[in-house]
This record gives structure tokens, sequence and C-alpha cells, in this order.
């Protein structure tokens, strides 16, 4: 489907692996007809989170269904420079790991930039690079992805439509969103080699995949908006055979999303009316219940009023809703605190419930929904933390040589002996102090760096008020890789999610839909969770339980989605603010910050506080911080 605003060609999908799937169709069928025509298939590819999905479909079926890639051409997109074609990042150990150990691709058919190049001989690499393109045939279809910034390939803002492959040197932006990978900005490579975007104009189809609320922005920007060097992405708009194929999330800032109103008659239900009665009252600076028939014709809203009557009725009722999602009892009342009036909750005849609250780190409960949490115990709750990771790839080696220093010190001081703590404290010392940017732990640095954050988890649990034999540290075995990249879900991750869950049998699960999480933990462990509730939606516990979705690490609910607003004091907002800082290893400056260079008690304050001034604003009252929740129905398009 493609409106007459958007330059670029969009599909949607509920779902990012339908999305790869997609991608991998076209892929398959132009690999046969190549085949069964005696021709090559020249395809380009590219490396990161989000072709992961293609690469994995494109394994399965030549495992299970005989597909060949021996007339397979390949073209990687971009190296980082200079880089080592075993190092962690390096885009051939990805490629290799990800598809080519796994086919039947001839080596000698595979391209990738060569980062071990010396600079001198990089002008002549790259023009090679071009003259190998064009004796293939050029590039049949070319796989894209997208960062923030808007760039293809490695190309940054400023890059022009003419560039050919070279070497650039990478901004700030791109540096600081590659940091995951390298353990910290200051590690990433200050170049790449990359194709030029004429290069990749050239060829003769191009699928572009984005997905998560991260690049909505871009991508409604480079969709929607005039071609210009600052985002090189709206070069594809002059593009006669480009299609983006986008998740839900990536796909909701474009206008037949966010204002389908705007373009064409639409269906008129209860979401889409909020969504329009709250933009409207944004944009025009009135509280919903201000708005008149004149701000709506104004704004384009005269189908509205024609099929739902006039401006008051219509507020009236937008605004009764969201006044209905507040709520300083997340867990429901009990019998002598209900007032004739009340609101009901879900199952509100339970009380008191027992929770569970998963973290996919050790500190998102109390980073993403800390207010909430202590409003639980405090009203008396059996409430659970299941910490999904140990978060251990997040700690600072200095932090971990300081602990192991730590207890060498107290065993000394109290002269404690303890069998290979003398061949421990050796290897900590040598291993962190000759270890290279980038290098995995070893398995006892893993598991003390996991230690620390396990301490951190639970004084700040404790904070809260969360007793310690209701603390789970799960350590799922997905995560247990020691280095960004982590392995699929297994049946044991599955197993371990389950049997907590069947354990405590709880009324409430809240869990992280914060899916912008940029190594992709979230999505994972949410993956895990909801797969855990599709096999117990049966069981007759199950039918008392609401999965609630929290957010605040990376980004935050929106007012017409949030479906539970719990309100927070400023006594509450600073009980938070004090179990996030609990979380030491984390503070004042984390591993892997993201794209928000803030520390996390100050991107969620922030972020609850501007969730609060948006209530207030639509006039609903004002509080000084609102933790926003949407409640998963086993309906939604989120990954499973």
């Amino acid at each position: 489907m493609t409106t007459a605003n958007e330059r670029i060609p969009c599909r949607i999908f509920s779902r990012a692996s339908e999305a790869s799937v997609a991608a991998a169709d076209e892929i398959e069928q132009l690999i046969r007809e190549r085949s069964e025509s005696g021709k090559m298939c020249v395809l380009g590819l590219v490396t990161g989170s989000t072709p992961t999905g293609i690469y994995e479909e494109l394994v399965r079926r030549h495992k299970n269904e005989g597909l060949s890639f021996k007339n397979v051409i390949t073209f990687n997109l971009d190296e980082f420079f200079p880089m080592q074609p075993n190092e962690l990042q390096s885009v051939a150990r990805f490629m290799h790991e990800h598809l080519f150990d796994h086919i039947d691709l001839p080596s000698d058919q595979i391209h990738i930039p060569d980062g071990t190049i010396s600079k001198n001989d990089a002008s002549a690499f790259c023009q090679n690079y071009e003259k190998a393109i064009k004796s293939a045939g050029g590039i049949d279809l070319q796989i894209l992805g997208i960062n923030r910034t808007g760039h293809i390939g490695l190309n940054e803002p400023g890059s022009d439509r003419t560039s050919r492959t070279r070497m650039i040197t990478l901004d700030s932006v791109t540096r600081t969103d590659a940091a995951s990978d390298f353990f910290g900005a200051e590690n990433v490579p200050r170049y790449s080699l990359t194709l030029g975007v004429a290069t990749i104009l050239e060829a003769k189809r191009i699928l572009l995949l984005a997905f998560g609320e991260g690049k909505a922005n871009i991508i409604a920007k480079s969709v929607e908006g005039y071609s210009t060097t600052s985002i090189p992405a709206t070069f594809l708009q002059d593009h006669p055979n480009t299609v983006f194929l986008l998740d839900e999330a990536a796909a909701s800032n474009l206008t037949r999303v966010q204002s389908p109103w705007l373009l064409n008659e639409i269906e008129w239900d209860s979401a889409t009316i909020r969504r329009a009665v709250i933009d409207l009252s944004e944009d025009v600076g009135k509280a919903i219940l201000k708005l008149t028939d004149a701000d709506y014709n104004e704004q384009g809203l005269q189908d509205l009023l024609a099929a739902h009557g006039s401006a008051y009725d219509i507020n009236l009722r937008v605004f009764r809703h969201l006044q209905s999602t507040i709520t300083g009892w997340p867990g429901g009342k009990p019998e002598h605190e209900k007032q004739v009036g009340d609101r009901p909750g879900h199952r509100d005849d339970i009380f008191p419930k027992r929770v569970i609250i998963f973290s996919p780190h050790p500190d998102d409960d109390v980073i993403s929904m800390g207010g909430t949490l202590i409003r639980l115990v405090d009203q008396g709750h059996e409430v659970h933390i299941a910490y999904q990771t140990s978060g251990n790839i997040a700690v600072f080696d200095e932090d971990a040589l300081r602990f192991s220093e730590f207890v060498e010190d107290f065993c000394r001081e109290f002269n404690i002996r303890t069998e290979g703590l003398e061949q421990l404290e050796t290897h900590v010392d040598e291993f962190l102090r000759n270890k290279k940017p980038g290098n995995v732990d070893s398995e006892p640095i893993q598991r003390i760096k996991g230690l620390i954050r396990r301490g951190e988890a639970r004084e700040g649990a404790r904070c809260c008020g969360v007793l310690d034999n209701h603390l789970h540290f799960l350590d799922l075995p997905f995560y247990q890789t020691g280095r960004v990249t982590k392995s699929p879900i297994s049946d044991a991750d599955l197993q371990i999610t389950l049997d907590l869950i069947r354990k405590i049998k709880p009324h409430q699960i809240y869990a992280a839909g914060d899916l912008s999480d940029p190594h992709g933990t979230h999505r994972t462990c949410l993956s895990v969770i909801l797969q855990a509730c599709r096999q117990c939606e049966h069981e007759d516990w199950y039918a008392d339980c609401a999965v609630w979705l929290y957010r605040g690490a990376w980004q935050e609910w929106a007012p017409h989605e949030i479906e539970m607003a719990v309100p927070l004091s400023p006594q509450e907002v600073a009980r938070k603010r004090a179990a996030i800082f609990k979380h030491e290893s984390q503070k004042d400056r984390a591993l892997f910050p993201g794209s928000d260079v803030r520390e996390f008690w100050q991107r969620a304050e922030a972020r609850n506080s501007e969730t609060a001034k948006r209530y207030d604003a639509l006039g609903l009252a004002e509080y000084a911080a609102i933790e926003g929740f949407v409640q998963w129905d086993g309906n939604s398009g989120l990954d499973l």
C-alpha cells in the first residue's frame, strides 16, 4: 500500500519476523528464477540486527527446502576501517556466522570490503570493488537497513547522490549508535569503507527493512520528506524499484498510521477517535474539554464530527476514557478502600494479588516502573521480581577489577584461605590488564560482573521493599554469550520462564515493552514471556492474570496508547531515584547508553514528568510524574 504523500512504497507488517520472511521470499524467488535460466544472482547484503531474520530464514530454506546458493554472488555494503576479519565486530565474521557458513555459497563468490588494507590502498581497492560489481552484471537485489540519521550503507549525512564506493569518516552519531557492538564509543573505528549512494541506486531492486519505534521518525522523514543530502535515504525516492518493509512500530510516524483521517475516509473506532482528539488538543494547545467544532473543522476532522456528533460529546467521551486510565492502585483496592464510583480494575475482587515483574536487565524494573513497584509493595501485594539476564556485559572492567581486589584484601585481612583464590586473582588481574577493546570476557570475569549486577539488583529491590526470597535471577541461556550478539531463544529459556510463572501463578505480570533497546535484549526477553503466556493461557489460574507492558528506559507510551496511568508524588519519584542509584555500575556513565547520553534515572524522570505534563495539558489532574502501561491481550503485533 502506498499513499499519495509517500514518495517510497511501504509495506507494513504486524511483526518484524513477517517482514523478514517477505524479504526472504523475494530473494528465494530471484535465486530460483536465475538458476532456471542458467544465470547468476547478484545480491547486495548488509549486517546489523535488522537482517538477521532474513538470514535465519534463508538458512532454514537451504537446510530444509533445498534452496541452493551456488549461482549467487554477494557484495557486502560496508566495513569498518581498520578491521580484521576475525574481530567480533567485523562484517566478514558477522556474515559467516549468520549466513555463509551455513549455506553452499562458493567462497570465491563472496565479496566484502577489506578492512585490513592500508589507507594508501583504499582508493584503488574501492575502484576495484566497483569494477567487480559491474563485471558481475550489477546488483540484482540490494538489502538495506537504516540508522536514526538516515544513512544507507555508511554514507553519512552530506553524502552526495553521485558518490561511489570510498573510505568515509564516521560522524559522532554513527559511532554512538555502534558503541554497543564495540563496548564503548571510544572503541568504534573512525573510518569505514562503503558503497556510494550512486552505486546503491544502480541496484535493480532495493529492499530497505526497519523495525522498532526507534526508526519511526527517520522512516517518516525518508518516505514523506523531500530528497536531501542531510538524509541519504531520501535519495531512494528516485529509485524506480525500491520498497520499505516495516513493522508497525517503525511505521508509526507515517501519516497513514498517525493521522489516517487526513488522507482518506476512515472507520472511526474508539482508538482512532482517541488519537485524533488527543493530537488535536496538543496541536491547538487546548485542553480536550475546551475543543470546539471550529477546532475540529480547521484541523480536517469534519468527518469525525459528521459521524459522531458535536465536539462536546466527542470531547467528553475521550476525556472520560483518559480519566479512567489513572489509578493510584495498580493492583486494585482492598474492600475497606473501595468507594462508590470507583472504576473497577482487572479482577478487582482479588486482593492482595501475586505479581511478577520481569526485568530484562537487572535495573529495568526500577528504571521503568519503580514508582508502580513501590506502590504495589506498599499496598500489600506479593511482589516478585524476575531478572531475566545477568546484565554482565554492561559492567566496566575497572569495576570487576575493583571488586576482585576487595575480595583479595578481605580474605587477607581476616586470614581467610580459599582454594583457588590466588589463581583467580592472578587470572583477573592479567586478563583485564591485557584485555583489548571488544574482546569477550573469560568465564570467571563474566561471573564476577554478573555478581556485581546481582548485588545491585538486590539493593534496588530492597529499597522498594521487595523481600529477598521474592527475587528470582533467571540467567536465561540466550544471553550468556559474553558479547552483545546473543543466541536465539531456546527451549531452555522458555522452560525457565514457564517454571517460574507456573510456580507463582500470578494475577499480574509486568514486562518490558520498551523495544528500542539497541542490543535487542528487551525484545528477546519479551518474546520469551509472551510465548510462555501463550502456553499458559488455557490453564485455570491464567484466567485471573493480566499482562501489563511498561516502558521508560528507551521511550515512553503516548497518552493515546496508555491503558493504565499510575501517578507518582514527588516523594515517590525520590524513592524511585534512590532505587535506581543502587545500580552503581550503571551510574554516571552506562557502558551501553544507546543514542540518549543521559543517565537512566534522568531519562526515566524526564519521561515520567513529560507524561504527567501531557495529561495536565489535556485537562486531566496535575501530577509530578506518571508511569504508563499498556495491557497485552494476546492479539498484539509484538514479535513472538
